[in-house]
C-alpha cells in the first residue's frame, strides 16, 4: 500500500507524543499561533488597518482559516499554486486573494484568470507587459482581475522606480479590459533595524507613498487599496498613514531572524523542529538528524554567526554545519553534553522555507498532536 499523501492525512489527534514522534518533526504550538494572530489583529483594529497576512510562511488552509476568523480581510500569496491551494481556507465561500508577485507568463496568467472566476483575485505588478498579459488572459476567461501597482520604496527587488512611474502604469492598467485598478502596493523589505530606529526610514517611505497617492488622485485613478507591511515593520505600520492594509507573513510562527532582529521573543516562536541526537563521536560535538533538508542553509540575517538555528534546551550550543541529513552542533560551551538518543528542539533561522520542506506539520494544542498538511507545499509556479 502506498503512503498517504499530505492532503489525504486526516487532521485527527495522533497517538504520537512529542517524545515519540518520528524525527525530525516540525511541531507547531497552537496556543502561540493563536496568540500571534490575535496580537496582530488587535494592532490592526486599533489603527484602522485591514489585515491580509501572507501565507508564504504557513502554506496552510487551516492556519489561513484561523487568520480569517480573527478578522483578516483576505490572504496574500506569492504564486498561483498557493492561491489555488488556499482559495478555500476557512469557512468562507471564497477567500479574497492578493498575489503580491508579478504574473507574466501565460501559464500563470491563464490560471489566475480561471481562478478569478471563483474567488476575488488581485495581482501586484510593475510592468505594462505584465498588465497586458494579464488583461489578455482575463478577457479570454471572461473574468476580471484586480491590480495593485507595485511601487519600490527602497528594497530594490520589484516595483516601479518612482511615484510618477506608478501613476503612469496605473493609467495603462485602468485602460485595459479585464483588469480593475484597485490601487498600490509597497514592500519595505529593507527596514530591518529595531523598531525604535525605524521611524525616520518609514517617514521617507511614507513620503514616497504620499506622492504616489497624490498623483493617483490628480489623475482620477483608483487607489482604494494601499497595501504594505512586513513582519519587522508590522507594528510600526501606523507611521505610514496612507496604508489601508498590511500583509505580514512570518509573524504567525516567527523564527530566529525575528528574535535576533528585536521583533519578537523566543516565546513567540510557534514552530520548532524536534530532533534526535544521533552521534557524539567527535569531541565537543553532537550530530542531529536534521540537516539542510529540514532546517535549510539560511543564516540568521541579524546574527549571521549564531549558527543554523537555536537549540532551546542547550542555548550555548551552536549548529555549525549542515549537510543534507546531518546537523553538526558545537556543544563545547554547554554545561552538560547532550546524550545520543536525546531529543532536542531547534527554532529555525528562517521558518518559511522550512515549512515548505514538510509534507505535514504537527499541531500541538491542548495536550494533543494533530498532523496537518502543508497544503501549498512546493507550489512554486
Amino acid at each position: 500500500m502506498s503512503p498517504l499523501s499530505a492532503t489525504e492525512i486526516p487532521a485527527e489527534p495522533s497517538t504520537f507524543t512529542p517524545a515519540t514522534l518520528p524525527t525530525p518533526a516540525l511541531v507547531i504550538d497552537g496556543a502561540v499561533v493563536r496568540r500571534n494572530i490575535e496580537t496582530l489583529a488587535a494592532y490592526c483594529r486599533a489603527h484602522g488597518l485591514a489585515l491580509r497576512p501572507h501565507t508564504k510562511t504557513h502554506k496552510s488552509r487551516f492556519v489561513g482559516g484561523l487568520q480569517l476568523e480573527a478578522g483578516a480581510v483576505g490572504l496574500t500569496v506569492a504564486k498561483v499554486g498557493e492561491a489555488e491551494a488556499l482559495a478555500t481556507a476557512g469557512e468562507r465561500d471564497g477567500v479574497d486573494l492578493l498575489m503580491a508577485y508579478p504574473a507574466v507568463d501565460p501559464p500563470r496568467t491563464t490560471r489566475l484568470a480561471r481562478l478569478a472566476g471563483t474567488v476575488p483575485v488581485r495581482v501586484g505588478l510593475d510592468t505594462a507587459i505584465a498588465a497586458q498579459g494579464l488583461s489578455a488572459a482575463a478577457c479570454a476567461a471572461g473574468t476580471t482581475i484586480g491590480v495593485l501597482v507595485d511601487l519600490d520604496v527602497g528594497f530594490g527587488r520589484t516595483g516601479v522606480a518612482s511615484p510618477a512611474a506608478a501613476a503612469d502604469l496605473a493609467a495603462v492598467v485602468d485602460r485595459l479590459p479585464g483588469l480593475r485598478l484597485d490601487g498600490l502596493m509597497v514592500y519595505p523589505g529593507q527596514v530591518k533595524m529595531p523598531p525604535a530606529a525605524q521611524p525616520p526610514v518609514l517617514a521617507t517611505i511614507a513620503g514616497l507613498v504620499a506622492a504616489a497617492v497624490e498623483r493617483f488622485d490628480r489623475a482620477g485613478l483608483c487607489r482604494s487599496i494601499v497595501s504594505g507591511g512586513s513582519t519587522p515593520t508590522a507594528h510600526q505600520s501606523h507611521l505610514l498613514p496612507q496604508l489601508t492594509e498590511i500583509r505580514p507573513g512570518t509573524s504567525v510562527y516567527n523564527d530566529m531572524n525575528i528574535v535576533h532582529g528585536g521583533f519578537g521573543a523566543l516565546a513567540d516562536c510557534a514552530a520548532r523542529v524536534v530532533c534526535t541526537v544521533v552521534s557524539d563521536a567527535v569531541s565537543g560535538q553532537v550530530v542531529l538528524d536534521a540537516g539542510s533538508k529540514t532546517l535549510t542553509s539560511d543564516r540568521c540575517g541579524p546574527a549571521p554567526d549564531s549558527g543554523h538555528g537555536h537549540v532551546v534546551e542547550y542555548p550555548e550550543a551552536v549548529i555549525t554545519v549542515l549537510t543534507e541529513e546531518h546537523g553538526q552542533v558545537d556543544v563545547s560551551r554547554c554545561p552538560r553534553r547532550p546524550r545520543v538518543g536525546e531529543r532536542v528542539t531547534v527554532i529555525p533561522n528562517h521558518i518559511c522555507p522550512c515549512v515548505n520542506l514538510q509534507d505535514v506539520v504537527w499541531w500541538h494544542e491542548d495536550g494533543t498532536l494533530v498532523p496537518r498538511p502543508v497544503d501549498a507545499r512546493g507550489r512554486l509556479s
